[in-house]
């Protein structure tokens, strides 16, 4: 059985093409049955038309209301609400091509060993079609050092084997953004992630109400989930370039916060800053840390 769960937030206006682009997937013929495939609606707390618009769906989707708790909460019912083996999400701005599904499970069947593989991806902005840069290349297999600088995984590519979250964990709430990049530190340092080359995605970008618009200093999320990296059982080189990369993030943030104004918050990156370079020195040197 395959779940497809879609966490939503007051976008009534991109939900309805999201829900269609996963019920005209070639690879679920009309009438599958309900044990073979399932689509949850998880509505955080929405305002708008976005109950109208999953009603008018009927029987083919499965919708749960909650109050607003944020996209993790939203994606962490949807998980357990959820009986597939294999789970699959789409954020309710994005689109499926239709024969996303059917090219990752062929992919998954040829490969039993495999637990997650993701794909390329169409960007659009505001309607205008977008090349990613140098910096988003992405990349098939260990790619724990790949996913440090910047989230190279969107979720709504991948496909994973329900066992990824009993052995990982779900979506960290604590987090308002970035929480699919902490997601993927955890999922790059257990297991290799397969690229499926081809664009098999829409995204849609550049409306105010994605979360890089709402917070700003978006690093101050990601240093978090560095830290967090740092309990994981991290090879010694890991460990360092863990470490390298949270005194990236940190020299990002003070330097953004000295161009505000705001000294007392860039003093407290410039303390990280001093503490992480003297650790990342340590490792260099292969000496043993002092914690």
């Amino acid at each position: 059985m395959i779940s497809v769960i879609i966490p939503t937030y007051n976008r009534a206006d991109f939900l309805k093409e999201a829900i269609q682009s996963v019920l005209d997937q070639d690879y679920f013929a009309r009438g599958t049955p309900s044990h073979l495939f399932e689509l949850i609606i998880v509505d955080d707390g929405s305002r708008d038309r976005t109950k109208e618009v999953i009603e008018s769906f009927g029987k083919r989707v499965r919708y749960y209301y909650q109050s607003h708790k944020g996209v993790s909460a939203a994606r962490n019912v949807g998980l357990s609400l959820s009986k597939g083996d294999t789970l699959a999400f789409l954020d309710s701005d994005d689109l499926w091509k239709k024969e996303k599904i059917r090219i990752q499970m062929r992919f998954m069947e040829a490969l039993p060993q495999a637990k997650v593989c993701y794909t390329e991806e169409i960007w659009l902005r505001r309607g205008t079609r977008l090349n990613p840069k140098k910096k988003h290349k992405k990349y098939s297999g260990w790619i724990f050092d790949k996913v440090l600088p910047l989230c190279l995984i969107s979720l709504s590519s991948a496909l994973f084997r329900r066992e990824v979250f009993e052995e990982i964990g779900n979506f960290d709430e604590t987090l308002p953004a970035c929480e699919d990049y902490d997601f993927s530190i955890r999922l790059a340092h257990k297991y290799p992630i397969y690229l499926i080359s081809t664009p098999l995605i829409v995204k849609r970008g550049g409306h105010p109400d994605q979360l890089s618009q709402k917070y700003t200093a978006m690093d101050r999320f990601r240093l978090k989930a560095l830290l967090k990296a740092l309990r994981l059982d991290l090879t010694s080189e890991q460990e360092r370039l863990v470490r390298l990369e949270i005194r990236k993030k940190c020299e990002i943030l003070a330097k953004g916060y000295q161009k505000r104004g705001k000294l007392i918050q860039a003093k407290k990156y410039l303390r990280l800053i001093e503490k992480f370079g003297a650790l990342i020195l340590l490792l260099s040197l292969g000496s043993q840390l002092p914690f």
